[in-house]
């Protein structure tokens, strides 16, 4: 975590809060929200059954997968963008409408998309379940506003709202589990439900959190813009967004993917289930975590506008060492904590029905840990402008693990814990190495080897002397 000087906070965002204490803030409140989602798939596993309860695990992942893909990008480049122009005292109106004009595209592509594919998402993937395809088109079409709504309370600094609203939104999933738990029919399209109303509750905490806070934007956007400020072009958003949502769509198929190639390769649903909730346990620290990278990234992005001729040095190296190291720390504690207790705590948590080896825990464990700090750096690539760089480390990384599991002719289970814990080594160098990669004091990207590279290494070794 950073020490040292604090960033001051955005021009008129007076109820926003400083890195250290919005990183705890969010983590506090995702906390509280990675054990309601426990909650929820431990309830639902115990009234459904482990056969019913993999359908739903199908459906959380595409969920999650498909929304995460296609909107993070958007809430990645509200974040820096609001960040970097009120840093630079600049007006972000017209991020916020390029933002918009991408999300409700998406969105659009999404629903064609899914209607035209009906049959074998239906089919294959929902195993003709008719309710759960349907929940799965109005949560990622929901997901659309909850997600924008993340990355403009993120670039604000408005933490608490941030955290509030995820929380919002894991309490109604989780109340749902519980009636579930109860004892009502048709319990299965009952959850599935609570899968897809859980953005549109979440948004609840919108209108009264953003309203007042969207016109005073509008205000002083008016009043602040000058002749010849740059403006945020639709083409810049592009951009960066597509750059994004390639690491988007490679974090999900890491995180995801196993468990949809598990089920359209065996059709059977023990199987998949078991996949999903080992996996679990690189998902809930991984949503935990999400507070620090939530916080991260428009916090790095101010840093590096403040000291244009130190991208890795001053407060910003620090920052991302000491979130590196922690990571890696917390992956240890994980490998002794699964070492001593993981296969009793999985049969706790999911039922006595799924059978968990010792050994396949410690490589999912020691993977999180190093995903973890994977994600740090790229959220500082990100910060220092090399999201196409990142999004290239992403993309080889993703594809080693799918062409593991493709090619792996071991028990299917163990194949995704190995994948993982490889992959998660692969990315996390990649990374290191992209953050290592100079830059121009404008965050340009240095090629290595140039005569660019050998000025800013002197003037570096002359500053140091």
């Amino acid at each position: 975590m950073p020490d040292g000087a604090e960033p001051a906070p955005p021009p008129d965002a007076n109820k926003g809060t400083s890195y250290g204490r919005g990183a705890a803030l969010l983590s506090a409140l995702i906390g509280v929200t990675g054990l309601l989602t426990y909650a929820f798939h431990s309830l639902a596993a115990h009234a459904l059954g482990a056969d019913e309860y993999g359908t739903i695990a199908v459906l959380w992942a595409a969920v999650f997968l498909t929304a995460s893909v296609l909107y993070r990008p958007v809430e990645q480049l509200l974040s820096r963008t609001i960040a970097e122009r009120q840093a630079r005292d600049q007006a972000i109106g017209s991020a916020l409408r390029v933002a918009a004009t991408i999300q409700l595209a998406l969105a659009a592509a999404f629903t064609v998309a899914a209607l035209l594919l009906r049959g074998p998402l239906e089919g294959r993937l929902f195993s003709d379940h008719t309710t759960l395809y349907w929940a799965f088109i109005g949560a990622v079409v929901l997901y659309a506003a909850s997600y924008s709504a993340r990355g403009f309370l993120a670039g604000q600094g408005r933490f608490g709202l941030y955290g509030g609203l995820v929380l919002l939104e894991s309490l109604s999933r989780v109340s749902v589990a519980i009636v579930v738990t109860i004892g009502v029919s048709g319990a299965r399209s009952v959850t599935a439900l609570a899968i897809a109303a859980a953005p549109l509750v979440s948004l609840f905490v919108v209108p009264w959190a953003l309203g007042r806070q969207v016109r005073r934007i509008t205000t002083r956007d008016r009043a602040t813009t000058r002749g010849g400020e740059p403006d945020f072009t639709l083409a810049h958003g592009m951009s960066f967004a597509a750059a994004v949502l390639v690491i988007m769509f490679s974090e999900q198929l890491i995180l995801n993917a196993g468990v949809l190639i598990v089920k359209l390769d065996t059709h059977n649903n023990y199987l998949t289930a078991l996949v999903f909730a080992v996996l679990m346990i690189a998902r809930a620290p991984l949503q935990l975590f999400q507070a620090v990278a939530t916080t991260l990234l428009p916090y790095l992005t101010r840093l590096m506008v403040r000291q244009q001729g130190e991208p890795r040095g001053g407060d910003f190296g620090r920052s991302v060492r000491l979130t590196v190291i922690a990571c890696l720390a917390f992956g240890a504690l994980a490998v002794i904590g699964v070492l001593a207790v993981g296969p009793a705590a999985m049969e706790l948590l999911f039922g006595s029905e799924f059978d968990y080896d010792r050994i396949g825990l410690v490589l999912v464990a020691a993977g999180t840990g190093l995903y973890l700090a994977a994600t740090t750096l790229n959220q500082a690539a990100l910060a220092q402008g090399r999201a196409r760089l990142a999004a290239l480390t992403w993309a080889v990384s993703a594809s080693f693990f799918v062409a593991f599991l493709l090619i792996a002719r071991i028990e299917v289970v163990r194949e995704v814990e190995v994948a993982f814990a490889a992959t998660t080594v692969l990315l996390s160098a990649l990374l290191y190495a992209v953050y290592r990669v100079p830059v121009k004091p404008g965050g340009a990207v240095v090629r290595p080897g140039s005569t660019e590279e050998l000025e800013l290494r002197l003037a570096a070794a002359d500053e140091g002397s």
